[in-house]
């Protein structure tokens, strides 16, 4: 579904994304874990080409290509495959829940309008905010903005969803709320990969776990290895750092 080989990016003189490799399969929840300056964020948005990588090949469903020397037909065959959830929401200020839905359906897939208002109704109702089509980001709750975009990322039909540490913008009395939503994403087989520090949704949900540190990939595999038995030592100092006192690596 989704490759990525040997993946690199710069700004200036500070590597981001030393060598990047990851595989993520047809209907799988991967969770990046890592800390703050590891390059988790970088990754997802060279995915999107929201960042243009330095180095690297994507292979996404049936499409390969040059993440830096991508043209922009390239470009957005990629996007067209994929949609993306922003910790800050990335919603467009001056339009309604059902319009910033809309938007992608109209300009990006070029569905028919009445199709396309259909298509954004039924997915705010999936994500319980049928009382809230005609209302602006200013008037949401953090955590209504959220589920206005994901469903915005749902809407869409993409074969990945990527999620940028989705609920770090959020009062921790809406964190579970908008974790409950992106269970519901992943229960319909969508394949995501989720930047998170949420620890127990990661082990709830994910069917991979990649840990990154200083742009690199230091260890991956399932929730269950990652979290009971992780084998490089930084894994181990990580997770000792941020897991509850009662639960022992």
């Amino acid at each position: 579904m989704l490759e990525l080989e040997h993946v690199k990016k710069s700004f200036g003189k500070l590597e981001v994304l030393k060598d990047v490799s990851l595989s993520v399969n047809k209907g799988d929840v991967v969770v990046i874990l890592g800390p703050s300056g590891s390059g988790k964020t970088t990754l997802l948005r060279c995915i999107n080409f929201l960042e243009r990588a330095d180095e690297g090949k994507m292979t996404l469903a049936d499409q390969s290509v040059n993440l830096h020397s991508a043209t922009r037909s390239e470009v957005h065959a990629a996007r067209i495959k994929t949609a993306f959830v922003f910790q800050n929401y990335g919603l467009f200020r001056n339009k309604t829940a059902l319009g910033n839905v809309l938007l992608g359906l109209v300009s990006a897939r070029k569905i028919p309008k009445a199709k396309a208002i259909k298509q954004a109704k039924d997915t705010l109702d999936w994500v319980q905010l049928q009382d809230k089509y005609d209302c602006y980001p200013s008037q949401l709750s953090g955590g209504q903005q959220q589920r206005v975009s994901i469903a915005r990322a749902v809407a869409l039909n993409p074969d990945v969803i990527l999620f940028d540490e989705p609920t770090s913008a959020l009062d921790p009395e809406l964190v579970c709320e908008t974790l409950e939503v992106i269970k519901q994403v992943a229960d319909t087989g969508i394949t995501m990969v989720v930047v998170t520090h949420e620890l127990q949704f990661a082990k709830d949900v994910a069917d991979h776990v990649v840990f990154m540190e200083d742009g690199y990939v230091v260890e991956e595999g399932t929730a269950n290895e990652i979290f009971s038995n992780p084998k490089e030592e930084r894994t181990k100092k990580f997770l000792s750092r941020i897991l509850p006192p009662e639960y022992s690596i």
